[in-house]
């Protein structure tokens, strides 16, 4: 049985935060480590040591709300709660990031900035199915750690603002560890994961704490790109610089994309279409 966590609560958030990824990962190395040293195919024993620390992740929370903050459904003050509303709002924003995208492209498509091009339809629907799955996963697995378990614990300590732009910048930060010559050459797409930051913890917070629209806009973006840059759907016409359109193909990682991102943050705070925008 596990001990007694309770006096963690009274630690600051930063120790808090650090305490439990702690945790975390001292339950997820020894087995990682002997995942490792046992597979053969270097993709598969990434995938299956990555759904491992998610996994262990998703338990974690659960006994960390039970044994620290004694809350008896951690899930749901995280946002993660089996309701009809949750499931209309991850439909409906699963519907408008999707949408949203493709409505971008068009625009550019339009522009004479991108050219469209269509392959095998059998080819595509299974493009489409498997886009659609992955993107629920990823929307559902980065919502979970981000907007529910790392803004609560934010959020515990730190008034609604200060949580916004921490969780936003974290999460952009986290996106973005790669080599220092790479990210000198993609700045923008920092920029542009600020902003989807932003986005998502709006979503959350329109929807009075619930994950299901964060989810789905998160799972709705994914899925429009995974579709158009997996299938091969679009390349670039010449006409303008790639900073325009996209850098490394990513439409959210160009000017376009920035201004897309920035109307739809503009649409959670500052339209009056959430009466409770800065509630958690």
């Amino acid at each position: 049985m596990l001990p007694n966590f309770t006096s963690i609560a009274s630690y600051s958030a930063p120790v808090r935060i650090g305490s439990f990824l702690l945790i975390l990962l001292l339950l997820w190395i020894p087995l990682a480590a002997l995942i490792y040293w046992l597979g053969r195919n270097p993709n598969t024993v990434a995938t299956v040591t990555m759904v491992l620390l998610y996994g262990e992740f998703f338990l974690l929370i659960q006994l960390w709300g039970k044994r620290v903050y004694r809350e008896p459904l951690p899930l749901k003050r995280y946002g993660l709660e089996a309701t009809k509303q949750n499931s209309l709002e991850l439909i409906r924003g699963l519907c408008i990031g999707a949408i949203a995208l493709s409505c971008l492209l068009a625009v550019e498509g339009a522009l004479g900035w991108i050219k469209w091009q269509f392959l095998d339809g059998g080819f595509q629907f299974q493009i489409i199915l498997e886009g659609c799955l992955l993107a629920l996963a990823v929307g559902f697995a980065e919502e979970l750690l981000f907007r529910g378990w790392l803004l609560d614990e934010l959020q515990r300590d730190y008034s609604p603002s200060p949580s916004l732009w921490i969780n936003a910048f974290l999460y952009a930060l986290l996106h973005f560890i790669k080599p220092l010559e790479e990210i000198i050459q993609t700045g923008a797409q920092f920029i542009g994961l600020l902003l989807l930051g932003l986005i998502f913890v709006g979503a959350k917070r329109c929807s009075q704490g619930r994950l299901g629209l964060a989810i789905g806009l998160h799972a709705g973006l994914v899925w429009a790109y995974y579709i158009t840059d997996v299938g091969q759907l679009i390349q670039s016409s010449q006409r303008v610089p790639s900073w325009v359109t996209g850098i490394n193909g990513n439409p959210l990682a160009g000017v376009m994309g920035l201004l897309f991102l920035g109307a739809i943050a503009l649409f959670f705070f500052r339209a009056n279409l959430c009466p409770n925008k800065m509630s958690s």
